[in-house]
């Protein structure tokens, strides 16, 4: 069931219409949202391929707050501070990853930015499938935002024992 849900919802990701436009107001959603606004430290994914675009998200929080991205190291999913885009370089699954070494040890003041490739009303969501966000969830209870366009929110998803549903969806 997921698996077809991937494929069917990477290919409907991958031809949204007025990318840009969509991106520039989830961006704006974001950067007001009070869940947000009322941390400290941002964990958020550097986007890749069609994903909701977070790049502009990282350059705007930098100089604002604490920002970390995540590197897989090992199997493991570990989120790493950074300064500015620079301190990334291209990592596992081609995705850019911090080079950085300084490793967040404390989530208690942190909002996620949390990728999948869709959603649904209830904030479960179909990932990549391998599990780095539902186990990063499990050791630490932090406040989950998922980022997704309109057309990759579902009614409901059927779900299995180790998925961790986000908090709050902010979509166009």
């Amino acid at each position: 069931m997921k698996q077809e849900l991937r494929k069917k919802y990477l290919s409907i990701r991958n031809n949204i219409k007025d990318k840009d436009i969509k991106d520039n107001i989830i961006y704006n959603r974001i950067i007001s949202d009070i869940d947000i606004l009322n941390k400290d430290l941002i964990l958020i994914y550097v986007s890749y391929n069609s994903e909701v675009d977070t790049i502009k998200i990282i350059n705007y929080f930098l100089d604002k707050k604490k920002v970390a991205v995540p590197r897989i190291d090992n199997g493991i999913m570990n989120f790493y501070y950074i300064n500015n885009i620079d301190d990334l370089k291209i990592g596992y699954f081609g995705i850019l990853e911090p080079i950085s070494n300084n490793i967040v040890k404390d989530f208690s003041n942190c909002v996620s930015i949390t990728p999948g490739i869709c959603f649904d009303k209830f904030g479960n969501r179909v990932g990549y499938g391998k599990g780095f966000y539902d186990k990063f969830y499990y050791k630490y209870d932090v406040f989950k935002i998922g980022l997704c366009y309109k057309e990759c929110l579902l009614d409901r998803i059927d779900i299995d024992i180790y998925d961790i549903a986000v908090d709050k969806i902010i979509t166009y």
